[in-house]
């Protein structure tokens, strides 16, 4: 792989002239996430390349076709989609979406039966196409599906993780930002653990602003962050995604987004800082088992894991998350 991803950097070509050294993401699964993940990486102009795979025929080519329709209004890429997985040859990044659908009232956990099969099917002929790549399990449940599939591949867990509590965290600031009514970028908070039930706020090391979250004594009329308003959101976030899937069928919107952010800090190598689910070996104490907590994230996949301070409480929710999801695993035989 190389050190730089960036769509427009020039390299020598064999006769001696400029080359363009383009970036190529795969994304499998062209349902609802992985059309919408393709469509949020174009509209970012985070690849050159962007190449849809999926056993449905028809229903690939017709969503690349659809998007290709509106390049015009988008940075410059190419747009291919097809039932034969070299599509995905040579991808700097693949993006795994493909996976049982969650119905409303199922937990993730209940999803991974039929998803672990599914990968076992399709994650070794990708690696033989695009060995180099860097892989993001998106599919839930996606802490137990990443933790399969370094299995699966034996590819190292730098080059493979899961989209973790991206999305989640995203959620987080979001309601913050509703409750304190200040822009959701100047609120700084990660969920850690499992993308899932067991999931937990950091809130001992959330700020907004430069003010420490639990500082916070409100602004405009609206009240501080109390433990009361912190359990009520905290359940939200939780709670979200069913009441999103009990009322569209889908998450896809926001998942979309969060993965593509993720894609463009794999292919402009910007060691950003983000809650991955990724295989933790002694944090916190906590080792064997995929869990999201804050990483650096770049060309090379996920880096180093920040050992952010938690309380007692936090390190505890942390523990209970990996002890769940070890249940997970040896329920599934991992």
């Amino acid at each position: 792989m190389t050190e730089s991803r960036d769509s427009d950097e020039v390299a020598l070509g064999p006769t001696g002239g400029p080359s363009w050294r383009t970036s190529k993401v795969a994304i499998v699964g062209a349902g609802a996430v992985g059309s919408t993940m393709a469509y949020a990486t174009l509209m970012r102009g985070s690849a050159r390349t962007v190449a849809l795979y999926d056993i449905n025929k028809a229903k690939v080519e017709a969503e690349a076709l659809d998007l290709g329709h509106g390049i015009q209004f988008m940075p410059m890429a190419e747009v291919i989609g097809s039932d034969d997985i070299s599509v995905c040859a040579d991808a700097d990044v693949v993006v795994v979406t493909a996976g049982a659908k969650q119905k409303p009232g199922q937990t993730r956990i209940d999803l991974a039966e039929a998803t672990i099969s599914l990968i076992r099917k399709v994650l070794p002929p990708l690696v033989e196409v695009a060995p180099n790549a860097v892989y993001v399990m998106v599919t839930n449940p996606v802490d137990i599906v990443t933790y399969a599939a370094l299995k699966i591949s034996g590819l190292s867990s730098t080059q493979m993780f899961g989209s973790g509590t991206v999305l989640d965290s995203s959620r987080l600031r979001y309601l913050i930002a509703q409750h304190t009514g200040v822009a959701v970028q100047n609120v700084h908070a990660y969920i850690a653990g499992e993308h899932g039930d067991t999931e937990l706020p950091l809130w001992s090391s959330a700020s907004i602003g430069s003010v420490p979250l639990l500082e916070w004594n409100g602004i405009a009329g609206r009240g501080p962050l109390t433990s009361e308003v912190r359990e009520r959101i905290a359940r939200e976030v939780v709670e979200s995604a069913y009441r999103i899937i009990e009322g569209k069928g889908a998450t896809n919107y926001a998942v979309g987004l969060a993965g593509s952010r993720i894609i463009e800090a794999v292919l402009k190598d910007e060691k950003r800082i983000l809650p991955v689910s990724s295989l933790l070996q002694d944090y916190h104490g906590v080792s064997d088992v995929c869990l999201s907590v804050p990483a650096i994230v770049g060309a090379r996949g996920v880096g180093d894991r920040l050992e952010v301070p938690m309380s007692a409480d936090e390190l505890a929710g942390l523990r209970r998350s990996a002890e769940a999801l070890r249940a997970a695993a040896r329920r599934f035989g991992l």
